[in-house]
């Protein structure tokens, strides 16, 4: 359902939420009647309004949760519909172990809480050495070394530290090329940063991509960097990993949570620092390589469509099982 524009007089007197609510109620009710099960993700108007409205008409609901609604949570007084939607669905999974240990410190434990990572595409796939540099050649990236971000221009996405480390690492490695793929009301912020740490001819910003073109991006990097601050569980360096690219991550509790499931292909350091963010890329462009055999089969296990499909199945079974 597309987001409409609010009018003067709704943002004034607050009844675009009314208005958005009439909508749901039209579109979806025909839809949640027909259902065996109602699968419902994050939070908003759209998914707590349907698990409400699910739960009415007696059919048994799944939550899946990424991050802010948990990261950011608050128990709202009066209407509450997250919260509401939380305690009384049938099942809740959470795209990290993570995200679900902070559920429970913020009092929000409950039972039927599981952990399903989410999905990769096949696009991402890995790429020996060789194949990297035909990727890199056809993407006309000249540099003898590339680093990767992809996350929007957002201060929780840390772009600002990876650009202040640059100077230490182009005086290690100085044919060496950043690119930043994603967009956002940063941009000008990063750009001048990027000036004044004089390292503007070595950085890219591709804006807005596709994900084909992600993949090829993550498949033609030596190093895929991710300074964010906060991230439950990062797909992008996920997809770097699928596409045989080591990544090195802030200690966010998703940079956490994937170095202890693919081990040194994920490096840790300090977040919202400089040096030990460029020590750590000038210490993974000094001994290069691609990915591990056992990554690649963790990948496979844990992060392909097929196998998470598979886990949401067991969800559905039994949630059927117990409602019959």
């Amino acid at each position: 359902m597309p987001r409409t524009t609010r009018s003067w007089a709704q943002r004034v007197f607050r009844t675009g939420s009314l208005a958005g609510a009439l909508r749901i109620r039209r579109a979806a009710a025909p839809h949640i009647a027909a259902a065996d099960i109602v699968h419902v993700h994050s939070n908003g108007l759209l998914p707590e309004l349907c698990a409400s409205m699910a739960r009415r008409a007696g059919k048994p609901v799944v939550l899946t949760l990424y991050g802010t609604e948990i990261w950011h949570y608050r128990r709202k007084f009066g209407v509450d519909l997250f919260t509401s939607a939380y305690r009384h669905a049938d099942a809740v999974t959470f795209y990290s172990r993570g995200l679900h240990q902070r559920a429970q410190e913020l009092g929000l434990d409950r039972p039927a809480a599981s952990v399903i990572y989410p999905p990769v595409a096949p696009s991402f796939r890995f790429h020996d050495a060789a194949e990297m540099l035909a990727v890199r050649r056809a993407l006309g990236l000249q540099a003898a070394n590339v680093l990767v971000n992809v996350k929007r221009l957002h201060p929780l996405a840390g772009q600002q530290y990876l650009l202040e480390a640059m100077p230490a690492v182009l005086r290690a490695h100085p044919d060496t090329q950043l690119v930043i793929c994603g967009t956002g009301a940063l941009l000008p912020e990063l750009q001048a940063v990027a000036r004044s740490s004089g390292v503007e001819t070595h950085v890219t910003f591709a804006g807005l991509v596709d994900n084909a073109q992600v993949a090829r991006y993550c498949a033609a990097a030596d190093l895929f960097v991710l300074p964010s601050r906060l991230e439950a569980l990062p797909t992008v360096a996920v997809e770097a990993l699928a596409s045989g690219t080591p990544v090195v991550s802030s200690d966010n509790p998703g940079g956490v949570e994937l170095n202890g499931v693919f081990g040194v292909d994920v490096t840790v350091v300090p977040r919202e620092t400089v040096a030990p963010l460029a020590g750590a890329i000038v210490a993974a462009l000094s001994h290069r390589r691609r990915t591990s055999p056992a990554t690649r089969a963790a990948v496979e296990a844990q992060f392909r469509a097929a196998a998470v499909a598979a886990q949401y199945w067991n969800v559905y079974d039994s949630v059927r099982r117990k409602v019959l």
